[in-house]
């Protein structure tokens, strides 16, 4: 059975022409926010499965959610995944967005590019690899051919948004993670990760038919 520190992987998307600039935090620094942060990092106990608190010491402070000023041409209601720096926005009216933080998929496994639609989501989902997982890493993914219920050891973690392309499956999700103190890297084989607590709050966001637009890496480096 793989240690659950061992399941970490991933997904792109890509396009959308949109230009954007940090908007000033939407709580005071110092002592007022570091609370904020706990409060919203903290335990979730009203889950099937407990969502532990977040170790934030592990997590740059630029990667927490926010409310941001944020220029582009998308719709209210619209994510956007800027994989070059790690970032996805739900865009909101007004030059406003929520920003979250995000992990993202080593540069080379960036093979999915423009537009797709949530078309399924789903709480505490199950997992299967792809069949090229199992191929790339056959003792990895191997034992889980037959995929994994939902639950702790789960690698989507708590929620996952399924994105479609013309009705049909990209396998590229958006999802929570085992490892928060990855989000701000490259380092999956492809899905997009979000902290558990704000992948639950971005699910609760958007419904089913939401479109979703990712940027492309303009050689971003893999740290």
């Amino acid at each position: 059975m793989l240690n659950r520190r061992a399941l970490v992987f991933g997904a792109p998307l890509v396009l959308a022409g949109c230009v954007t600039h940090d908007g000033p935090m939407t709580t005071a620094p110092g002592t007022e926010r570091d609370a904020r942060y706990a409060s919203m990092y903290g335990t979730i106990e009203n889950e099937p499965f407990p969502v532990p608190a977040v170790d934030l010491s592990e997590i740059n402070p630029k990667f927490l959610r926010r409310e941001v000023a944020y220029r582009t041409n998308e719709q209210p209601g619209t994510i956007v995944v800027d994989t070059e720096n790690r970032y996805a926005y739900l865009v909101r009216a007004g030059g406003r967005a929520i920003r979250y933080g995000v992990g993202v998929g080593k540069q080379e496994a960036f093979n999915f590019q423009g537009e797709a639609t949530i078309a399924r989501k789903a709480a505490w989902p199950r997992w299967t690899p792809t069949p090229d997982m199992i191929k790339r890493e056959p003792k990895r993914y191997g034992p889980f051919a037959n995929g994994l219920n939902g639950g702790v050891d789960n690698p989507l973690g708590p929620r996952a948004l399924y994105l479609y392309r013309g009705g049909r499956d990209t396998y590229y999700r958006l999802h929570g993670t085992l490892e928060p103190s990855t989000i701000g890297t490259m380092v999956s084989s492809g899905c997009v990760r979000l902290i558990n607590q704000d992948i639950i709050d971005l699910y609760n966001r958007v419904p089913v038919g939401t479109k979703v637009v990712v940027l492309p890496v303009r050689g971003a480096d893999v740290s």
